[in-house]
């Protein structure tokens, strides 16, 4: 990973204090009050890139998880809904923000597109969209009515699908054609533009109900098929990944957190399996059953490999921490992988009725919101008050 590569996972340990304008001075305001580390308050749209939509991912699991979790306790589904309308928030608002940074950093937004680490990153903009539509379907209901909330989960599943296939070819293509890609450059954002197609297959399986008669099948091959897009890719990369970690080490400290994404496809893909089976009655017997067992079969040593790496990116993120592990957007890499490591456990205990797994569920639900509250405190204060992860790289 060469360095012009590195300065995008933007490290921001907290910077220090910069002199202020003389008085009467035209940036005094912005360096003494709100986004006081920027130059200018117009470089506010500096450098939004699609990374910033790991945020909305975050946040959006942290209200989607909660409503799977096999203990329901009173509060639960009213923070769930207050978390996803902040994510839906987050969507409407970075979405022009970043409108903004195509219109006025145009030639920066390019470079995004192309540089071999932040092109990754757009597929968290696909699935940021679809974590949103997710909670639609599941918390929008009693707000815009059911006929509301079905359509705004249907469209956001159906821009996120798109941008995500795309996602998945045009990156790799990239890659092998236009990057200059080293032996030691895989990191676990390689996941991030393969894994759409796996969100897509879960939250599909929350639209098959909602589907016409007619189509419901269609739409769980679809499903299915997406499911093997992203595992596929994702048997490809995981081997890579590894070796890069054994063979050349962890790289900077800021990609540390990068560790945690490869938590993403696996838990989806439990997720993803063991809902497509509830859902593969449309199908007729014998893959209704076939698929049910196919969740079971697939999901348990699927989260048994997720635990065991879960284990491993958190010793390894310790041991960086206790030498130094500034923050940057990265952080938002214990979010969504985690989020959806607990929706893939609460999906197995739904299924298997085991005690062990509905606890495990809460615990990881216990990890997710505290590492959320975490890093979303630490992003809206580098961000809104001392501005320093908008400033220009």
């Amino acid at each position: 990973m060469t360095q012009t590569d590195a300065s995008f996972f933007r490290i921001t340990a907290q910077p220090v204090d910069r002199p202020t304008a003389p008085s009467g001075g035209p940036h005094r305001a912005a360096r003494v009050g709100l986004l006081r580390d920027l130059q200018r308050p117009g470089d506010f749209f500096s450098n939004i890139g699609p990374n910033w939509y790991s945020s909305i991912m975050g946040t959006g699991i942290v209200g989607v998880a909660a409503a799977t979790l096999p203990y329901q306790f009173p509060g639960l589904h009213t923070f769930g809904v207050a978390v996803w309308l902040l994510a839906s928030f987050l969507l409407v608002a970075l979405t022009a923000a970043w409108a903004v940074h195509w219109i006025r950093h145009t030639d920066t937004a390019r470079g995004h597109a192309h540089n071999t680490v932040m092109s990754q990153f757009w597929g968290a903009v696909a699935m940021g969209v679809m974590t949103v539509g997710a909670g639609a379907v599941k918390f929008g209901g009693p707000l815009v009515g059911e006929t509301g909330a079905i359509g705004a989960g249907w469209a956001l599943w159906g821009v996120g699908t798109v941008l995500g296939l795309v996602t998945t070819a045009w990156i790799p293509y990239m890659m092998i054609v236009h990057h200059e890609v080293g032996q030691e450059s895989a990191f676990g954002g390689w996941l991030m533009p393969v894994v759409p197609p796996m969100v897509s297959a879960a939250n599909g399986a929350l639209l098959v109900p909602h589907t016409p008669a007619g189509l419901a099948p269609t739409m769980l091959v679809a499903c299915y098929a997406m499911f093997g897009v992203s595992l596929f890719a994702t048997l490809a990369i995981l081997p890579q990944i590894w070796n890069k970690l054994v063979v050349h080490g962890t790289g900077p400290a800021a990609t540390v957190p990068t560790m945690w994404i490869v938590l993403g496809p696996l838990g989806q893909s439990v997720t993803a399996a063991n809902l497509l089976g509830d859902q593969a009655g449309v199908l007729g017997e014998p893959y209704a059953t076939g698929a049910h067992v196919f969740g079971i079969l697939y999901g348990v040593p699927t989260w048994g490999f997720a635990m065991v790496w879960l284990v491993l990116a958190a010793a390894v993120t310790i041991r960086t921490a206790r030498q130094k592990l500034p923050f940057a957007l990265t952080w938002w890499s214990f979010t969504f992988p985690v989020g959806t490591c607990v929706t893939g456990t609460s999906a197995l205990a739904a299924h298997l009725h085991l005690p062990m797994l509905a606890v495990a569920a809460t615990a990881l639900y216990a990890l997710l919101v505290t590492a959320w509250a975490v890093v979303a405190v630490r992003t809206a204060h580098g961000s809104l008050v001392r501005g320093h992860l908008l400033a220009p790289a």
